[in-house]
């Protein structure tokens, strides 16, 4: 046996593995305004998810909504802020600040599902990826565990691939 500095590799008959190149819908830097978007929306729509959280706690356990402004109706004297029982009203005109976080959370939540959608489409992932996203603004504190998440493999994404540009 004779020992060949300079061993040939055998030849098996397959080409060589190509390495797989990325493709992104779009450039790093709409990629990076994108992942910009979700984190600012994940964040606010987390937090007001703990607030909504509050709320029904307050609401349907308590029996109690948040008011500002207004008028007592069992003393008669002007109310400021606080809470006060729904029934009978005990707030004459003022705002219903519990309501005010119900629609503010609905809408946030929009906002945030086109952070996703836009975030998703740019880096390509599949479908189920934005399912589990999209989750995040209805579980508490899931979009806060998710955005730390996706903005990581985001991160890596961009770094392992600096050669991927514009598809189109």
């Amino acid at each position: 046996m004779t020992d060949n500095p300079n061993p040939q590799p055998q030849q098996t008959g397959r080409r060589p593995e190509r390495p797989v190149k990325r493709r992104y819908g779009g450039t790093h830097a709409q990629i990076r305004s994108a992942l910009t978007f979700y984190k600012a929306t994940s964040w606010i729509t987390g937090v007001m998810l703990l607030l909504l959280c509050v709320e029904m706690v307050l609401r349907y356990g308590f029996n109690l909504f948040l008011f500002a402004g207004g008028t007592n109706t069992v003393t008669g004297e002007a109310f400021g802020f606080g809470f006060a029982q729904a029934e009978p009203a005990a707030v004459d005109g003022g705002v219903n600040l519990s309501i005010a976080v119900l629609i503010a959370h609905g809408w946030l939540y929009v906002l945030y599902l086109i952070a996703d959608f836009r975030l998703w489409s740019l880096m390509r992932w599949p479908f189920t990826r934005f399912i589990l996203i999209a989750l995040g603004g209805v579980i508490p504190l899931l979009s806060v565990i998710l955005e730390k998440k996706v903005h990581r493999e985001v991160e890596e994404d961009l770094a392992a691939h600096p050669e991927a540009v514009k598809r189109y």
